[in-house]
């Protein structure tokens, strides 16, 4: 997939790499680095609280802190009232966080020790107390030091990154700053972006400091982030000789009594995604209840292997599993699904009958899992998915081939080589029936020639950010049909 125009995303370590490359030609040295930093982050704080009547600046003992010490210099100087207030011994600063710290101290800025001052209740409070280092639950002190700032109802600007949220993981650590504002610096941080990092965030900002185009080349991104104008370049233009006959024909299998709505909803998002036809194999039952709905939908009873195998052979994409259960009938529904060699999208029960055992899949496949159905496919706990949903969603795909989807917030998307990460999307979603959409929309992009990859790609920014256009009358109550109407004005 062609990633230019989209954003890398970094782990930890990458971004320290970024660091060491961009200081070691000796044109950025750290403390350069540092400084660029704290005029960015004061930029961003004033652009939110033009005039704040003080600032707290909380400062750890490590870069981060580097960063707040020099934050805390700027605003003496432009006359703003300003604190730090350490954590962590002060005798364990070195390096370039050292030197800003003696900085700001020399020109007069108030340091003090949080535990004996504590916080204010007046300003903006600064987090620059833990950076992307942290590698396990956060130590005592700072746990005092978050719960008093997510308590105090101040405005708080993160500098880098909320203080106790994983950069890598983006799981809170024992406790984590709500930021209302987060600036990060380089590279933008995976964990950043997905699990409780939404929470924690606030209103995100990136700066890259003015390191060279050259250092990121010397590092390779973990992944990209997806996004919408970037998405849409990628659909093919539709020639003025359409017609339905070649825009592609998905078959739906699934519906089975008394989940007749999973079909209806994974065939309709199908349509208004531009597939030419859509066919539905489904039980007897629900075939007059799906036309009176979408009038446009082909359903057909499917009851024997001979019903089956007609339908599967006019089909260029099939969607298996939505409201396809886990009966004898879906088990001889989804086998024969697996042996027609067809591209499929695999949803819902599909993914549990194929964690199960019941059935294998080869081939062009996309494989759509919420972390419950992923920890069954991986054989864990939906926690330890959720601990490390980027670790999570490679060993899918290195289990499973093809390419997997590990929805969620922050969903991710994994090829062979490749790493998408999508931030549309909103609680609202929160609804049954969204998988089904999401898996017909994905399945009218691959029945219209995009290959796998980027037809889930594209189908879960598209699906995130109809949810999103859905969402503005409100999130809550927002139903899985409500995305259909802004599928067809997303696309174009």
């Amino acid at each position: 997939m062609d990633t230019s125009g989209l954003q890398a995303i970094y782990t930890a370590e990458q971004t320290r790499a970024l660091d060491r490359a961009a200081i070691s030609d000796g044109q950025l040295p750290g403390i350069t680095l540092m400084g660029r930093a704290a005029h960015a982050a004061f930029e961003c704080l004033l652009a939110a609280w033009p005039s704040p009547a003080r600032l707290q600046v909380l400062c750890g003992t490590g870069n981060n802190g580097g960063d707040g010490f020099l934050l805390a210099d700027i605003a003496h100087k432009r006359g703003i009232p300003t604190v730090v207030l350490q954590l962590g011994d002060p005798q364990k600063i070195a390096g370039d966080a050292l030197q800003a710290r003696q900085q700001a101290e020399s020109n007069g800025v108030t340091i003090q020790n949080f535990a004996e001052a504590g916080l204010s209740l007046d300003g903006v409070i600064v987090d620059a107390m833990l950076g992307t280092g942290l590698g396990g639950e956060v130590r005592q002190e700072y746990r005092e030091a978050i719960a008093a700032v997510n308590a105090s109802g101040l405005p708080v600007l993160a500098v880098d990154i909320p203080s106790g949220l994983c950069s890598d993981t983006g799981a809170v650590l024992g406790a984590a700053v709500r930021a209302d504002r987060t600036i990060t610096f380089i590279g933008r941080k995976r964990g950043l972006y997905t699990l409780d990092a939404a929470g924690c965030t606030g209103e995100l900002h990136f700066a890259d400091l003015g390191v060279p185009a050259e250092v990121y080349g010397q590092v390779p991104a973990d992944g990209y982030l997806l996004n919408l104008a970037a998405a849409r370049r990628l659909l093919p233009p539709r020639p003025a000789t359409a017609h339905k006959g070649n825009c592609g024909t998905v078959l739906v299998i699934g519906g089975d009594h008394g989940m007749a709505g999973a079909a209806a909803l994974a065939g309709e998002a199908a349509l208004r995604c531009g597939a030419g036809l859509v066919k539905v194999a489904t039980r007897a039952a629900h075939v007059a209840p799906l036309v009176a709905r979408t009038p446009e939908l082909m359903p057909r009873g499917v009851e024997s292997g001979d019903e089956l195998e007609g339908l599967l052979q006019s089909a260029d994409v099939l969607v298996a599993g939505p409201g396809l259960g886990q009966s004898d009938w879906s088990a001889f529904l989804l086998r024969a699904a697996a042996a027609s060699g067809k591209p499929v999208v695999l949803d819902a029960d599909g993914l549990n009958m194929l964690a199960a055992g019941k059935v294998r899949f080869d081939g062009e496949v996309v494989y759509t899992p919420h972390p419950g159905e992923a920890a069954r496919l991986l054989g864990v706990t939906t926690a330890a998915v959720q601990a490390d949903r980027f670790a999570a969603v490679r060993q899918l795909q290195d289990k499973l081939g093809g390419v997997a989807v590990l929805k969620g917030n922050g969903s991710l998307i994994a090829g062979r080589d490749a790493l998408l990460l999508s931030t549309y999307g909103n609680p609202g979603m929160a609804s049954g029936g969204m998988g089904d959409v999401l898996s017909g929309v994905i399945g009218a992009l691959l029945a219209q020639g995009l290959p796998p990859l980027e037809s889930a790609a594209l189908g879960v920014c598209f699906h995130g950010a109809a949810a999103d256009a859905a969402a503005q009358s409100g999130m809550r109550g927002l139903l899985a049909s409500d995305l259909m109407p802004c599928l067809r004005e997303i696309l174009g």
